[in-house]
């Protein structure tokens, strides 16, 4: 997060802009392992009930990459179904 408010506040003079995505539980083969063993409870967690999709980060990178966010900068956005607002 650091890193990306220096980059950004170093870099916006030359119209270049940095985010980060701060994703929160999605299907991937490090969370594997968690998923056997606390599946329904991490699921339980996420306040929309479902873990993330390829979907979801494919989205969030087009947006960034896109026209759409060309004012958004120094942002990290966490990509987490809403678990940052529940705890």
């Amino acid at each position: 997060h650091h890193l990306t408010r220096m980059l950004a506040t170093h870099l916006a003079a030359r119209n270049i802009l940095v985010n980060a995505i701060a994703p929160g539980p999605f299907a991937t083969d490090m969370m594997e392992p968690m998923m056997k063993s606390l599946g329904e409870e991490i699921i339980s967690a996420v306040p929309v009930k479902r873990m993330g999709s390829q979907d979801d980060a494919v989205g969030m990178a087009v947006f960034l990459a896109s026209k759409a966010s060309s004012y958004v900068n120094c942002v990290v956005i966490p990509l987490d179904g809403g678990c940052l607002a529940a705890t």
